[in-house]
């Protein structure tokens, strides 16, 4: 009884705040579970993309990286989690989310032991690769399953337990970074006790989502109706089980029925290709502005700042804290504030941040006040990104499409996104050892700037218009468009 006690409060305390679930506490607790244990795949992407912040200066020295080695051992991870985020989504059709899962949770602790075993640069970077498939399949798996087992009320607030998921995760690798760093900092094999940390989790998610149930809407998708009645049993009460499965069964009866998009299609069509182009070009904007410099190098900018290693351990664990603040209260102002004005806010403070970072490396190079200067504006910059930029982004990308080319659609965005995330991961540290701190961070002010120019000139606000009057308004966008070009030869 006092389990289900706890579940109930927990659950009420984060999913149901704002919404009221005609649930009883049986169905809750079950559900907190599902949460608790599916999200442990978002911890696994947070913690795995985190952690080499604190092992890669420990790493360097053993394995004798130089700066391009470096961003190849960083940014083979996210190369790995672009081509699992195209597939991922493709196996779980097939196999099921479920057990997708379960598979992905078996490739995390197989890649993190080989990561952890790693003899040389060779072995890290293809153990790294296989991570970097884990990282991207679960990025698209985990928020699938929740989003089909979440009742409708709380839909919402129980896909972004996952988002949370991931910066708590990076913020407990910073943590570890911090406590192993400073008390076995001289151990040559300091950087493996960071990396082997995150088998435990995995161990947790494979054997957890062992005892989750099928999602209702895959089970439905193969014609095990019965089944899918089971499992919404157990997160609905009877009436709305019954009313939920009849629901699935139509959805997928009219999806069976329509065409399945393709990219050629996307592209022929002059308001799709503007859409597609928007979605491509706000997943873009989110990488350039440089967050993951700061989320994979923050040691190492630190250390460049001024710190020593130890020191720049525990003062990197501000960024974590902070991207944990943050996307709570970004998730709070998306329900009150427009997309448009939060991105260029959000654009505006990090594009500062860089130029503050630049100027003040630049004059106080060498001064006992650099490191704190860089370390308060470091924080200052995930707080704009976490809090404004990268909720409006992901929602943005998930809402501009419309339904029929919504998979395809996002799955072309996401890709992109993780491409130039790679890019940058594998740039960075070569271009902090070639042209030096302050350099770099007005490269970021540059690419701001045109991050800037894109949302205010191209992106349209989507805050208040369903799905159906978006689509609406991109055609007719489109129509105006084409008339205006027949005006302007008329005129000639």
């Amino acid at each position: 009884m006092q389990k289900k006690a706890i579940f109930l409060i927990i659950y009420n305390l984060y999913i149901s705040k704002g919404g009221k679930l005609n649930l009883n506490t049986q169905h809750k607790s079950f559900l907190f579970k599902v949460i608790l244990i599916s999200t442990f795949g978002g911890l696994l992407f947070g913690y795995d993309t985190g952690v080499i912040n604190g092992a890669l200066p420990y790493m360097s020295e053993e394995l004798g990286l130089t700066p391009f080695t470096e961003g190849l051992v960083a940014s083979s991870l996210l190369f790995g989690a672009a081509i699992g985020a195209v597939f991922g989504g493709q196996l779980a059709d097939y196999i099921g989310r479920r057990k997708n899962i379960v598979y992905l949770a078996l490739l995390f602790f197989i890649s993190t032991v080989g990561c952890t075993l790693a003899p040389n640069v060779t072995i890290m970077v293809i153990s790294r690769f296989l991570l970097g498939l884990a990282v991207g399949g679960a990025s698209v798996t985990v928020p699938s399953y929740l989003a089909e087992m979440a009742p409708a009320e709380g839909r919402g607030r129980m896909v972004t337990q996952n988002e949370l998921m991931i910066v708590s995760g990076q913020l407990l690798a910073f943590v570890f970074n911090a406590i192993l760093g400073n008390a076995m900092g001289d151990h040559p094999h300091v950087w493996r006790y960071m990396l082997v940390i995150a088998a435990l989790p995995a161990i947790f998610l494979f054997f957890g989502m062992l005892k989750m149930p099928e999602s209702p809407r895959w089970l439905v998708s193969k014609r095990k109706n019965d089944a899918a009645l089971s499992v919404l049993r157990k997160v609905r009460d009877e009436n709305q089980a019954q009313v939920e499965l009849n629901e699935i069964k139509e959805a997928f009866a009219k999806e069976k029925e329509t065409k399945k998009a393709t990219f050629k299609e996307m592209i022929a069509i002059p308001w799709v290709r503007r859409i597609l182009f928007l979605g491509i070009g706000t997943a873009v904007v989110m990488q350039i502005t440089g967050v993951n410099s700061i989320m994979y190098y923050g040691t190492e900018i630190l250390k460049d700042a001024g710190f020593e290693t130890k020191v720049a351990l525990i003062a990197n664990i501000a960024n974590g804290v902070i991207s944990v603040v943050a996307t709570l209260v970004g998730i709070w102002f998306l329900g009150k504030v427009g997309r448009r004005p939060m991105l260029i806010t959000g654009l505006a403070g990090t594009t500062t941040a860089h130029l503050l970072i630049g100027i003040f490396s630049l004059t106080l190079e060498g001064s006992a006040a650099l490191p704190y200067i860089v370390l308060t504006l470091t924080v200052t910059f995930l707080a704009f990104m976490q809090g404004a930029i990268a909720p409006v982004t992901w929602l943005m990308i998930s809402e501009m499409f419309p339904t029929r080319f919504r998979g395809i659609g996002m799955g072309i965005a996401v890709f992109c996104l993780w491409i130039v995330n790679s890019l940058i991961g594998l740039m960075f540290p070569v271009l902090l050892a070639t042209v030096g701190l302050s350099i770099t961070f007005f490269v970021f002010v540059v690419l701001g700037l045109l991050a800037i120019t894109f949302v205010s000139k191209y992106l349209p606000e989507t805050k208040g218009l369903t799905l159906e009057q978006l689509e609406h308004q991109f055609r007719t966008y489109d129509k105006r468009g084409a008339q205006e070009g027949l005006n302007k030869k008329a005129v000639r």
